[in-house]
Protein backbone atom coordinates (compact mmCIF):
# COMPACT_ATOMS: atom_id res chain seq x y z
CA UNK A 1 0.00 0.00 0.00
CA UNK A 2 1.37 3.43 -1.33
CA UNK A 3 0.69 5.53 2.04
CA UNK A 4 1.37 8.80 0.19
CA UNK A 5 -2.07 7.93 -2.23
CA UNK A 6 -4.56 11.09 -1.53
CA UNK A 7 -8.03 9.69 -1.42
CA UNK A 8 -11.86 11.65 -1.88
CA UNK A 9 -14.72 9.97 -0.23
CA UNK A 10 -18.11 10.61 -1.05
CA UNK A 11 -20.96 8.69 1.06
CA UNK A 12 -25.04 9.00 1.14
CA UNK A 13 -27.39 7.05 3.23
CA UNK A 14 -30.39 6.90 3.59
CA UNK A 15 -31.65 6.14 7.57
CA UNK A 16 -34.50 5.17 9.36
CA UNK A 17 -35.07 5.21 12.55
CA UNK A 18 -38.39 3.06 14.89
CA UNK A 19 -39.61 4.04 18.29
CA UNK A 20 -42.67 4.67 20.34
CA UNK A 21 -44.58 7.23 19.16
CA UNK A 22 -45.88 10.42 22.29
CA UNK A 23 -42.55 10.88 23.49
CA UNK A 24 -40.90 14.40 23.42
CA UNK A 25 -37.83 12.83 23.12
CA UNK A 26 -37.29 10.90 20.59
CA UNK A 27 -35.20 7.54 20.97
CA UNK A 28 -34.84 5.01 18.05
CA UNK A 29 -35.05 1.35 19.48
CA UNK A 30 -34.14 0.52 16.24
CA UNK A 31 -32.06 2.03 13.23
CA UNK A 32 -31.85 0.71 9.81
CA UNK A 33 -29.89 2.44 7.57
CA UNK A 34 -30.70 1.53 4.00
CA UNK A 35 -28.55 1.68 0.70
CA UNK A 36 -25.12 3.07 2.04
CA UNK A 37 -23.49 4.38 -0.93
CA UNK A 38 -19.53 4.82 -0.30
CA UNK A 39 -17.45 5.69 -3.18
CA UNK A 40 -14.17 7.36 -3.23
CA UNK A 41 -11.08 8.04 -5.95
CA UNK A 42 -8.44 5.67 -4.55
CA UNK A 43 -9.38 2.50 -7.00
CA UNK A 44 -12.39 3.71 -8.00
CA UNK A 45 -14.05 1.84 -5.30
CA UNK A 46 -17.50 1.65 -4.49
CA UNK A 47 -19.84 -0.41 -1.76
CA UNK A 48 -23.48 -0.60 -1.38
CA UNK A 49 -24.62 -2.38 1.95
CA UNK A 50 -28.32 -2.54 3.60
CA UNK A 51 -27.77 -2.28 7.77
CA UNK A 52 -30.37 -2.63 10.70
CA UNK A 53 -29.37 -1.77 13.92
CA UNK A 54 -25.75 -2.01 12.96
CA UNK A 55 -25.71 -5.22 11.30
CA UNK A 56 -25.16 -5.86 7.93
CA UNK A 57 -28.17 -7.45 6.13
CA UNK A 58 -26.33 -7.47 2.48
CA UNK A 59 -24.01 -5.84 0.40
CA UNK A 60 -24.00 -5.93 -3.50
CA UNK A 61 -20.50 -6.97 -5.17
CA UNK A 62 -20.08 -4.74 -7.63
CA UNK A 63 -17.49 -6.36 -9.19
CA UNK A 64 -19.94 -9.96 -10.02
CA UNK A 65 -22.99 -7.86 -9.79
CA UNK A 66 -25.55 -9.64 -7.38
CA UNK A 67 -26.54 -9.15 -3.74
CA UNK A 68 -24.23 -11.51 -0.93
CA UNK A 69 -26.57 -11.88 2.08
CA UNK A 70 -24.85 -11.77 5.63
CA UNK A 71 -26.66 -14.71 6.52
CA UNK A 72 -27.73 -17.11 3.09
CA UNK A 73 -31.12 -17.43 4.47
CA UNK A 74 -32.28 -13.91 4.36
CA UNK A 75 -32.53 -14.33 1.06
CA UNK A 76 -35.37 -16.82 1.14
CA UNK A 77 -37.32 -14.48 2.31
CA UNK A 78 -36.73 -11.30 0.38
CA UNK A 79 -34.69 -10.27 -3.08
CA UNK A 80 -32.77 -7.18 -3.70
CA UNK A 81 -32.64 -5.90 -7.50
CA UNK A 82 -28.79 -5.25 -7.72
CA UNK A 83 -29.32 -3.31 -10.74
CA UNK A 84 -30.20 -0.10 -8.19
CA UNK A 85 -27.23 -0.42 -6.34
CA UNK A 86 -25.18 -0.32 -9.38
CA UNK A 87 -27.39 3.12 -10.63
CA UNK A 88 -26.70 4.64 -7.11
CA UNK A 89 -22.61 3.90 -7.65
CA UNK A 90 -23.08 5.62 -10.91
CA UNK A 91 -24.92 8.59 -9.25
CA UNK A 92 -22.37 9.00 -6.55
CA UNK A 93 -19.36 8.73 -8.58
CA UNK A 94 -20.88 11.48 -10.96
CA UNK A 95 -21.59 13.59 -7.93
CA UNK A 96 -18.42 13.06 -6.22
CA UNK A 97 -16.49 14.17 -9.87
CA UNK A 98 -18.85 17.35 -10.27
CA UNK A 99 -17.82 18.09 -6.06
CA UNK A 100 -13.87 17.67 -6.72
CA UNK A 101 -14.28 20.30 -10.65
CA UNK A 102 -16.36 22.82 -8.33
CA UNK A 103 -15.21 23.18 -5.12
CA UNK A 104 -11.78 23.44 -2.83
CA UNK A 105 -11.35 20.90 -0.64
CA UNK A 106 -8.91 19.89 2.61
CA UNK A 107 -7.56 16.43 2.67
CA UNK A 108 -9.39 14.72 5.43
CA UNK A 109 -6.78 13.33 8.44
CA UNK A 110 -5.87 9.78 8.07
CA UNK A 111 -7.09 8.13 11.72
CA UNK A 112 -5.20 5.51 13.56
CA UNK A 113 -7.12 2.25 13.62
CA UNK A 114 -7.45 0.43 16.46
CA UNK A 115 -7.23 -3.52 16.36
CA UNK A 116 -7.90 -6.37 18.56
CA UNK A 117 -7.59 -10.33 17.68
CA UNK A 118 -9.69 -12.64 19.85
CA UNK A 119 -11.58 -16.46 18.79
CA UNK A 120 -14.98 -16.84 18.12
CA UNK A 121 -15.79 -19.07 20.93
CA UNK A 122 -13.70 -20.98 23.47
CA UNK A 123 -10.49 -22.71 22.63
CA UNK A 124 -10.28 -25.99 22.80
CA UNK A 125 -7.31 -27.85 21.32
CA UNK A 126 -7.94 -29.87 18.52
CA UNK A 127 -11.74 -28.46 17.80
CA UNK A 128 -11.94 -26.14 15.01
CA UNK A 129 -12.57 -22.49 15.63
CA UNK A 130 -12.27 -19.37 14.05
CA UNK A 131 -9.89 -16.40 14.54
CA UNK A 132 -11.13 -12.66 14.29
CA UNK A 133 -9.79 -9.69 13.36
CA UNK A 134 -12.09 -6.56 14.50
CA UNK A 135 -10.37 -3.30 12.61
CA UNK A 136 -12.16 0.15 13.70
CA UNK A 137 -11.88 3.86 13.52
CA UNK A 138 -11.11 3.25 10.05
CA UNK A 139 -11.21 6.61 7.92
CA UNK A 140 -10.44 6.43 5.03
CA UNK A 141 -11.81 2.63 4.22
CA UNK A 142 -8.68 1.82 2.53
CA UNK A 143 -6.63 -0.54 4.27
CA UNK A 144 -4.81 -4.53 3.80
CA UNK A 145 -5.22 -6.79 6.53
CA UNK A 146 -3.43 -9.91 6.47
CA UNK A 147 -2.97 -13.26 8.75
CA UNK A 148 0.05 -15.18 9.60
CA UNK A 149 0.55 -18.44 10.64
CA UNK A 150 3.55 -19.21 12.56
CA UNK A 151 5.47 -16.35 10.98
CA UNK A 152 4.04 -17.00 7.61
CA UNK A 153 1.54 -15.35 5.88
CA UNK A 154 -2.03 -17.21 5.00
CA UNK A 155 -4.43 -17.26 2.13
CA UNK A 156 -6.43 -20.20 2.53
CA UNK A 157 -9.41 -19.89 5.11
CA UNK A 158 -9.46 -16.32 5.23
CA UNK A 159 -12.34 -13.97 4.67
CA UNK A 160 -13.38 -10.19 5.45
CA UNK A 161 -16.91 -8.48 5.67
CA UNK A 162 -17.49 -5.31 3.89
CA UNK A 163 -16.59 -1.78 5.34
CA UNK A 164 -18.90 -1.01 7.94
CA UNK A 165 -20.36 2.73 8.35
CA UNK A 166 -20.35 4.44 11.88
CA UNK A 167 -22.06 6.90 13.70
CA UNK A 168 -18.71 8.95 13.30
CA UNK A 169 -18.36 8.58 9.52
CA UNK A 170 -14.99 6.31 10.39
CA UNK A 171 -15.91 2.61 9.66
CA UNK A 172 -15.09 -0.92 11.07
CA UNK A 173 -14.29 -4.12 8.97
CA UNK A 174 -13.68 -7.98 10.40
CA UNK A 175 -11.29 -10.21 8.96
CA UNK A 176 -11.84 -14.32 9.78
CA UNK A 177 -9.34 -17.07 9.71
CA UNK A 178 -10.39 -20.84 10.53
CA UNK A 179 -8.06 -22.38 12.57
CA UNK A 180 -7.00 -25.92 14.25
CA UNK A 181 -5.70 -24.46 17.74
CA UNK A 182 -2.29 -26.43 19.42
CA UNK A 183 -0.20 -25.49 21.94
CA UNK A 184 3.00 -24.28 19.30
CA UNK A 185 0.84 -22.78 16.92
CA UNK A 186 0.70 -18.68 16.89
CA UNK A 187 -0.98 -15.92 14.94
CA UNK A 188 -0.96 -12.41 13.69
CA UNK A 189 -2.76 -9.95 12.14
CA UNK A 190 -1.11 -7.01 9.91
CA UNK A 191 -3.03 -4.60 9.53
CA UNK A 192 -2.24 -1.77 6.84
CA UNK A 193 -3.34 1.80 6.76
CA UNK A 194 -2.83 5.60 5.98
CA UNK A 195 -2.82 6.55 9.27
CA UNK A 196 -0.28 4.57 10.33
CA UNK A 197 3.69 4.73 10.20
CA UNK A 198 4.29 1.27 9.75
CA UNK A 199 2.05 -2.03 9.88
CA UNK A 200 0.29 -3.11 12.94
CA UNK A 201 1.18 -6.33 13.85
CA UNK A 202 -1.15 -7.79 16.65
CA UNK A 203 -0.40 -11.37 18.27
CA UNK A 204 -2.47 -14.00 19.36
CA UNK A 205 -1.99 -17.37 20.86
CA UNK A 206 -4.15 -19.59 22.44
CA UNK A 207 -3.91 -19.61 26.16
CA UNK A 208 -4.49 -23.41 27.44
CA UNK A 209 -4.41 -23.66 31.19
CA UNK A 210 -1.06 -26.07 31.99
CA UNK A 211 -2.15 -29.51 33.22
CA UNK A 212 -0.49 -30.66 36.35
CA UNK A 213 2.01 -33.21 36.69
CA UNK A 214 1.83 -36.93 38.22
CA UNK A 215 3.64 -35.56 40.87
CA UNK A 216 1.31 -32.31 41.62
CA UNK A 217 -1.77 -34.17 41.60
CA UNK A 218 -0.42 -36.96 44.07
CA UNK A 219 1.07 -34.37 46.35
CA UNK A 220 -2.54 -32.65 46.35
CA UNK A 221 -4.58 -35.60 46.84
CA UNK A 222 -2.14 -36.02 50.01
CA UNK A 223 -2.34 -32.62 50.93
CA UNK A 224 -6.21 -33.50 50.62
CA UNK A 225 -6.15 -36.91 52.78
CA UNK A 226 -4.17 -35.20 55.38
CA UNK A 227 -6.79 -32.69 56.00
CA UNK A 228 -9.51 -34.93 55.53
CA UNK A 229 -7.93 -36.88 58.33
CA UNK A 230 -7.14 -34.19 60.62
CA UNK A 231 -10.55 -33.04 60.37
CA UNK A 232 -11.65 -36.31 61.58
CA UNK A 233 -9.69 -36.05 64.58
CA UNK A 234 -10.16 -32.94 65.88
CA UNK A 235 -13.79 -33.46 65.10
CA UNK A 236 -13.29 -37.04 67.47
CA UNK A 237 -11.80 -35.01 70.21
CA UNK A 238 -14.41 -32.47 70.38
CA UNK A 239 -17.05 -34.79 71.01
CA UNK A 240 -15.06 -36.41 73.12
CA UNK A 241 -14.94 -33.20 74.80
CA UNK A 242 -18.30 -32.47 74.89
CA UNK A 243 -19.28 -36.09 76.16
CA UNK A 244 -17.12 -35.44 79.23
CA UNK A 245 -18.41 -32.57 79.93
CA UNK A 246 -21.74 -33.29 79.81
CA UNK A 247 -21.19 -36.39 82.27
CA UNK A 248 -19.50 -34.70 85.02
CA UNK A 249 -22.12 -31.85 85.11
CA UNK A 250 -24.66 -34.62 85.47
CA UNK A 251 -22.92 -35.89 88.52
CA UNK A 252 -22.05 -32.85 89.74
CA UNK A 253 -25.56 -32.12 90.10
CA UNK A 254 -26.50 -35.64 91.61
CA UNK A 255 -24.33 -34.95 94.18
Amino acid sequence: MTIKQAVILGTLALTTMMSPSGSEDIVADHVGTYGTNVYQTYGAFGQFTYEFDGDELFYVDLEKMETVWRLPEFSNFTKFETQSALRNIVVAKRNLDILIKNSNFTPATNEIPEVAVFPKSSVTLGLPNTLICLVDNIFPPVINITWFYNGHSVVEGVAETTFYPKSDHSFLKLSYLTFLPSTDDFYDCRVEHWGLDQPLLTHWEPEIPTPMSELTETVVCALGLAVGLVGIVVGTVLIIRVLRSGGASGRRRTT
